[in-house]
C-alpha cells in the first residue's frame, strides 16, 4: 500500500488554531418598531399580570363543555398539526446531518480473495495450476477540520431551521385549535338560531289559529289568512334550512379532530359560549407570543447563516486521512506484525478560478437574508393589524349589541301591542306582520352580533399567540450564543 507522507502534528495545530474562526456575519436580529400601546386602548400602557394572561388551554374562558372536550384533540388527531409534526422532526434530523460534519469519520474494511492464478509445468510435465488466498484488514479515519466555520454556520442554519418547523407546528396547532374554536361558535349560534326560528314558527302557528279562528267567523279578510299562513310557512323553511348549516358545522368540527364525520355526534344545545375578557399586553410582548413571528425570525436567522456557508467556500478545504491494517498474500499469517501498513494523508483544495459563481452564491445568500428581514418586519406588522382590527371589532360590536339589545325589547314589546290591536279589530294585519318581521329581524341580527363578538374575541387570543411563547422553542447550546 502506498503511503503518504506530511507534516501531521503541524497540520492538526494550524487546525486547532483555526477552528474557532466562523466566517460571515454574526446574527443579531434586526430592531422593529413597537408603539407604547395599541390605538384601540388609548393610554393604556400597562400590561396585564401574567397570571391573568391566556396560557395552555386558553378555550376554557369560553366555558363550553364542547371545546373543552375537543380542542386537546387537535394537537393529537388532527391532520394538518400531524403533517406539522412530521416536517418538525425531518427538520431536527437534518440538524443532526449537519453537525455529522463536525466529526471524523472512522471505517472498517475487510477483504478476503481467493484466486488461481495461470497454470505451470512441474518436473514431471504436468500442468499445476495453484489456488492463493489472500486478504487484508483495515481501519481508516478521515476528518475535514472546520477552518472556517462554514460546517458550523450550516449547523446554525439548520438548527434555526429546525426551531422555525418547530414555531409552525405551534402555528399549525394554534390556527387548527382557533378554527375549531370558531366553527364550534358557529355551530352554537346555529343552535340559538334554531331555538330562535322554533320559538318563531311556534308563535306564528299560534297567530295563524287566531286568524282562522277570525276568518271563520267573518270578522277578518281573506287576505289576513292566506299572509299569516305565508309567513308560518317562510319560517318554517327558514327553519328547515338551518339543519344544512348545522350539520356542515358538526362535519368540519368532526375533521379539525382527526374524524370521519359520522364519527362524532353533537347533540343541539341552547348555552351559547361566555364572552370571554382577554388580557392584551403591551405590544412589544407580541414578538414573542406569536409563532408566526417566531417563525420568520428563525428564518431569517438561518439565511443569516447562509450567509457565512456561502463566504466560507472562498477559503482552501483541508482533508487529513489515516489508515492502518494489515495486508497478506498468501493470506496465512495476515496478523502478523511483517504485514502491518498504514498511511497518512492531508489534501488541500482551493478554486482559484470559477467565474464569478461564489460571488454570486454570497451576493443571493445576502439578498435571501435581507428577503428574510423584509418578511419578518412585514409579519409584525401584519400581527399588529390583527390585533388592532380585533380590539376595534370588539369596541364597536359591544356598542353595537347595546343598541340592539334596546331594539329587541322595543320590537317584542311592539309585537304584542300589534296582535292585540288586531284581536280588538284597530289594526289591519299588516301591521301584526311587520311588528312580528321587525323583531324576528332584530333578534336574528343580535344573535349575529353576538357571534361575531365570540369570533372575535377568538380571533383575539389566536393574533396575542394562545398563550405561547417563543421561550417554548427547543433551543440548543450552539444556537442560544446566537441569540
Amino acid at each position: 500500500m502506498k503511503t503518504k507522507i506530511c507534516r501531521a502534528p503541524l497540520t492538526l495545530a494550524i487546525a486547532l488554531a483555526l477552528g474557532g474562526c466562523a466566517v460571515g456575519p454574526d446574527y443579531q436580529r434586526p430592531q422593529v418598531a413597537t408603539p407604547a400601546h395599541y390605538n384601540e386602548l388609548p393610554g393604556w400602557t400597562r400590561a396585564t399580570p401574567a397570571a391573568a394572561a391566556t396560557k395552555g388551554d386558553w378555550w376554557t374562558v369560553f366555558g363550553d363543555p364542547l371545546l373543552d372536550e375537543l380542542e386537546p384533540r387537535v394537537a393529537v388527531s388532527n391532520q394538518t398539526v400531524a403533517q406539522s409534526y412530521a416536517n418538525y422532526q425531518a427538520a431536527l434530523a437534518e440538524v443532526e446531518v449537519a453537525r455529522s460534519a463536525l466529526f471524523p469519520t472512522i471505517g472498517l474494511a475487510i477483504s478476503a480473495t481467493r484466486q488461481r492464478s495461470n497454470g505451470a509445468l512441474n518436473r514431471g510435465g504436468a500442468n499445476i495450476q495453484p489456488v492463493q488466498n489472500s486478504g487484508s484488514i483495515e481501519g481508516a479515519v478521515s476528518w475535514a477540520p472546520d477552518l472556517w466555520g462554514g460546517v458550523r454556520r450550516s449547523v446554525e442554519k439548520n438548527q434555526a431551521n429546525a426551531q422555525a418547523s418547530e414555531a409552525t407546528l405551534a402555528n399549525a396547532t394554534l390556527s387548527e385549535q382557533i378554527a375549531l374554536a370558531g366553527t364550534v361558535i358557529e355551530l352554537r349560534i346555529t343552535d340559538a338560531n334554531i331555538d330562535l326560528l322554533q320559538k318563531t314558527v311556534d308563535a306564528y302557528r299560534e297567530y295563524l289559529r287566531v286568524v282562522t279562528d277570525q276568518d271563520e267567523a267573518g270578522t277578518a279578510p281573506p287576505l289576513d289568512l292566506i299572509s299569516a299562513r305565508v309567513q308560518l310557512k317562510t319560517a318554517q323553511a327558514s327553519l328547515i334550512a338551518l339543519d344544512v348549516s348545522r350539520a356542515q358545522y358538526a362535519h368540519a368540527i368532526a375533521v379539525l379532530v382527526g374524524k370521519n364525520p359520522e364519527e362524532l355526534h353533537i347533540p343541539h344545545s341552547s348555552v351559547l359560549p361566555s364572552l370571554p375578557s382577554v388580557p392584551v399586553g403591551v405590544p412589544s410582548t407580541l414578538l414573542q407570543r406569536r409563532p408566526d413571528i417566531a417563525i420568520a425570525e428563525r428564518q431569517m436567522a438561518a439565511q443569516n447563516a447562509a450567509i457565512g456557508v456561502a463566504v466560507a467556500a472562498y477559503y482552501p478545504s483541508l482533508s487529513l486521512s489515516a489508515a492502518d491494517g494489515f495486508s497478506q498474500s498468501p493470506l496465512g499469517g495476515l496478523l502478523n506484525v511483517a504485514n502491518h501498513v498504514w498511511s497518512l494523508g492531508a489534501d488541500v483544495g482551493a478554486t482559484l478560478f470559477e467565474g464569478g459563481a461564489r460571488h454570486g452564491q454570497v451576493a443571493a445568500a445576502r439578498a435571501e437574508y435581507e428577503a428574510a428581514v423584509a418578511n419578518y418586519r412585514g409579519t409584525v406588522l401584519a400581527a399588529f393589524r390583527n390585533v388592532e382590527d380585533d380590539l376595534a371589532g370588539l369596541r364597536i360590536l359591544a356598542q353595537r349589541a347595546d343598541v340592539l339589545d334596546s331594539a329587541v325589547r322595543d320590537a317584542t314589546r311592539a309585537t304584542e301591542i300589534a296582535r292585540d290591536e288586531y284581536a280588538a279589530g284597530t289594526v289591519d294585519f299588516t301591521a301584526v306582520a311587520v311588528a312580528q318581521a321587525t323583531q324576528l329581524s332584530n333578534q336574528q341580527t343580535a344573535l349575529s352580533v353576538h357571534q361575531q363578538r365570540l369570533l372575535d374575541a377568538v380571533s383575539l387570543i389566536g393574533d396575542l399567540g394562545g398563550g405561547w411563547s417563543a421561550d417554548d422553542l427547543t433551543v440548543t447550546s450552539d444556537s442560544q450564543a446566537k441569540r
